[in-house]
């Protein structure tokens, strides 16, 4: 027994270094793809979709807070591609982990569900696992710059919006599909796999037209996003938004498309509005229909259930009794005629002396 004991206690400091690792790496590599594609604003260098904070809130929701050590090593990983390290680093490092740590926190308050099968759940990943959690990191991030005289002062809050909502579409975007890949199982089914397949085609021929053309028809990728969320959920929505997300940050650094002739302040707008309402489209959509399908799936099983119930109960039962009738008038009258010779018995008995009481 003290040998298994022992066994366990070494194995333990060993997963953990290998959890801690792999998601030091898995958010390495993250941040690698998102550097791919970044925007000037304001003198500073932003993503607009920063992966990191979606792979670092997905890891934290499956793992828990043991997580945190391999975040931190990550953000250091980052840093050290991007900068040498300074003393200010310590500020980007502290708020880069303490934001996705607080989007955990809040999220296990709020009873969050991993498998995104309620609206409340979806509702929750985005006010409080991305819009709020993210303020810490854009505010401490940004005001290091400042600090360290990296940009103006009067430049803070439009960098602090880019920064903010970059990390926040990480979120939105990259958290749902890890959690999807996490409680996913194998053999897959996919029973409408033509329809997949045809919703692929279509998406493959819409998105770059509607990204790249100078028409401005970003619009035509709605009506894909809710044919996806409609037919295959929060798989089929997420896939979609993060595909449209994908080739239009591609556009809009390659300033192409409906974002040629832009400013850069405005081709960040404009990209950090589609690719926030798309995402929040998909995400919220995905979930009430989630919900409503479980809801139905719910009572079908209780209907089933209680049908059982009653075959069981009845499969036992003698037959029934027949149900009363009225009387007719000749009954009636017989019964009276009864009733009326039991009270003249009565009577006659209650007049006879032996039936009196004694003494009476």
């Amino acid at each position: 027994m003290t040998g298994v004991v022992r066994t366990q206690d070494l194995r333990r400091p060993g997963v953990l270094a290998l959890q801690t690792l792999a998601v030091a790496l898995g958010y390495y590599a993250a941040g690698r793809l998102g550097l791919l594609r970044n925007l000037a604003v304001e003198g500073a260098v932003f993503t607009p979709i920063w992966p990191p904070t979606g792979v670092a809130v997905a890891c934290l929701l499956i793992l828990g807070l043991r997580a945190w050590p391999g975040i931190a090593l990550g953000v250091l990983l980052i840093i050290t591609h991007l900068t040498s390290l300074r003393p200010e680093v310590l500020g980007n490092l502290l708020g880069n982990t303490a934001a996705p740590v607080c989007a955990y926190l809040m999220l296990r308050r709020v009873g969050f569900r991993t498998d995104l099968s309620r609206l409340r759940d979806g509702l929750a990943l985005v006010f409080l696992g991305a819009l709020t959690s993210m303020l810490i990191s854009a505010t401490v991030g940004v005001g290091m710059l400042v600090i360290t005289d990296r940009i103006p002062t009067g430049s803070f809050w439009s960098v602090w919006l880019a920064w903010w909502v970059g990390d926040a579409m990480g979120v939105l975007i990259v958290t749902p599909l890890l959690l999807l890949l996490h409680g996913a199982r194998l053999p897959l089914r996919m029973p409408r796999w033509k329809e997949a397949v045809g919703l692929s085609i279509i998406a493959c021929g819409v998105v770059p037209l509607a990204t790249h053309n100078r028409a401005s028809l970003l619009f035509l990728v709605y009506p894909l996003l809710i044919w996806a969320a409609l037919r295959f959920q929060l798989a089929g929505s997420m896939l979609c938004a993060l595909f449209t997300s994908v080739l239009a940050t591609v556009s809009a650094t390659d300033e192409v498309g409906p974002f040629e002739g832009l400013t850069h302040i405005e081709v960040m707008m404009k990209l950090q509005a589609f690719n926030g309402s798309m995402a929040l489209t998909a995400l919220l959509l995905s979930a009430v229909i989630t919900e409503q399908r479980n809801t139905r799936r719910s009572v079908e099983r209780a209907c089933q259930e209680l049908v059982e119930v009653l075959e069981h109960l009845t499969a036992g039962d003698t037959p029934r009794a027949q149900p009363p009738r009225e009387a007719t008038e000749k009954e009636i009258q017989e019964f009276q005629e009864l009733r009326g010779i039991s009270d003249t018995r009565e009577d006659r008995d209650t007049d006879d002396p032996r039936h009196r009481p004694a003494g009476s």
